[in-house]
């Protein structure tokens, strides 16, 4: 079976290494192009039963499928397939598969990090190059007994939900208007409208996807609901969050903010937020990087083996999941 992996060189390098390559090959015949409209792409791309993609594969338009009569599924080795997938291969009925499941995992554990030093304040008193005992204007430096609000009970969501076990006590509130509140209950939080969560979260994180619905959905008065010294933790999508009200906040220094996402993105040198004390910026790096990339390469052989043995795919995507996720 002919598999075509597109995605660009680097991406191509960190998945697939000696003993990965060799489980590919077992399981297809691959070829590599880093695009779908070379000669040579095109050639592969009649050819090609299945398309395995990552990082730096073009979307799938109607003249890119139509130069490949064979195609039967597509396996993306990374998060969202938003830039992947196109109405197109929708009609075709092509089943598709994400890593995002997997990807999730450091997205999750880069989360905890962020919500333990945010109840410290450690990244804001580092910034400030104050010695011993200068704590004034950070609010209480503790992880005993918080309250943190997690909005999206999506698959990131969850695992933050889960890994927060590991304070003890913390109170765990979730907003979702697509959520189960029984399903909340056994992860172990508890599901309440968006304006509860604010009014009660020492620390904000946001796991929702980007859409039309929530664009802003963090604006200005939301964060005003939000408790003095509280700390808004965005690894999802820059624009979840009102920019120029965050910045008010801040530079007031009524909240603080640990950013891995921002709106644009990256953030202008020169931008306000990159001057805060109280603001703590990461150049998207929650997700998989190095080594972590190859438990996305996992995820996708995994899928393809279960393809392959005509059994039901874990991680399948369709418009409708898609329209809730990310």
């Amino acid at each position: 079976m002919d598999a075509l992996l597109v995605m660009d060189p680097a991406t191509y390098r960190a998945h697939f290494d000696a003993s990965r390559t060799e489980r590919l090959r077992g399981l297809v015949t691959p070829a590599w192009t880093d695009d779908l409209d070379s000669p040579a792409a095109r050639a592969h791309l009649a050819r090609a039963e299945i398309l395995v993609t990552s990082w730096g594969a073009p979307p799938l338009t109607a003249d890119r499928l139509d130069a490949a009569p064979r195609l039967r599924a597509v396996f993306h080795a990374a998060g969202s397939v938003r830039a992947l997938v196109t109405d197109d291969l929708w009609r075709r009925g092509i089943p598709v598969t994400s890593a995002a499941d997997a990807n999730a995992i450091p997205v999750a554990e880069f989360t905890l990090a962020a919500i333990i030093f945010a109840g410290k304040k450690a990244p804001f008193l580092a910034a400030t190059h104050e010695g011993w005992g200068h704590h004034a204007g950070f609010g209480d430096l503790s992880n005993h007994n918080r309250t943190i609000g997690i909005v999206g009970f999506s698959r990131i969501g969850r695992r933050v939900v889960r890994l927060l076990d590991c304070l003890h006590p913390v109170r765990r509130l979730v907003a979702d208007p697509y959520a189960d509140a029984a399903e909340v209950a056994r992860a172990g939080a508890t599901l309440v409208p968006l304006k509860t969560l604010l009014r009660e979260s020492d620390v904000l994180t946001l796991h929702a996807p980007e859409t039309a619905g929530t664009r802003g959905m963090i604006g200005a008065r939301e964060l005003a609901l939000l408790p003095d010294h509280a700390t808004v933790v965005n690894t999802a999508r820059g624009s979840l969050l009102d920019t120029a009200a965050l910045v008010d906040e801040c530079r007031a220094g009524r909240l603080f903010a640990i950013l891995d996402v921002s709106e644009p993105e990256p953030l202008p040198a020169d931008h306000p937020l990159r001057a805060l004390p109280n603001v703590m910026i990461t150049p998207h790096l929650a997700g998989s990087l190095g080594s972590e990339i190859l438990r996305l390469t996992d995820s996708t052989l995994d899928e393809i083996a279960r393809w392959r043995a005509a059994q039901p795919l874990r991680f399948a995507v369709t418009p409708e999941t898609l329209s809730l996720s990310a």
